[in-house]
């Protein structure tokens, strides 16, 4: 495997990690807000990462790709809204209801933990293989 095929494979758990934050602040964010009917209150998204094999390992020096992940897609919770009665809201369907998203704070503090260390490790990668890169590069001085 070429040595630059690293980058690569660290950009792109870089830009898999970058989603999931970003997708982590969108719930946070609306983790508060109401609404007066059930279908149109915000529901809990996530990304779904897949794995980007490269090629047998026979052929792996012919291969374009390298092994990584992509973000093949985001998806919605199918977890219902929380049914909270507050006749006072504006917002309040007849029966005085508002609904809340299904975002649990807790697990995604967690998880925007987890996506920072991960992404960190990959900038980490990146970083080490350049150090080494260059003290390759010293070794002919």
């Amino acid at each position: 495997m070429p040595s630059f095929k690293v980058f690569e494979i660290a950009g792109a758990g870089l830009s898999a990690q970058s989603v999931r934050l970003n997708t982590v602040a969108s719930n946070l964010a609306n983790a508060d807000s109401v609404s007066g009917d059930p279908t149109t209150v915000y529901r809990a998204r996530h990304p779904v990462f897949q794995a980007v094999r490269a090629a047998v390992a026979g052929a792996l020096a012919q291969s374009q790709t390298a092994p990584s992940v992509r973000v093949s897609g985001i998806v919605e919770s199918n977890a219902p809204p929380t049914v909270r009665n507050d006749p006072g809201n504006p917002l309040a369907d007849a029966q005085g209801n508002v609904y809340a998203p299904n975002v649990n704070v807790i697990e995604e503090m967690t998880d925007m933990i987890s996506a920072s260390r991960a992404y960190q490790n990959n900038v980490e990668v990146m970083n080490t293989a350049k150090e080494l890169m260059l003290a390759t590069l010293k070794l002919g001085q």
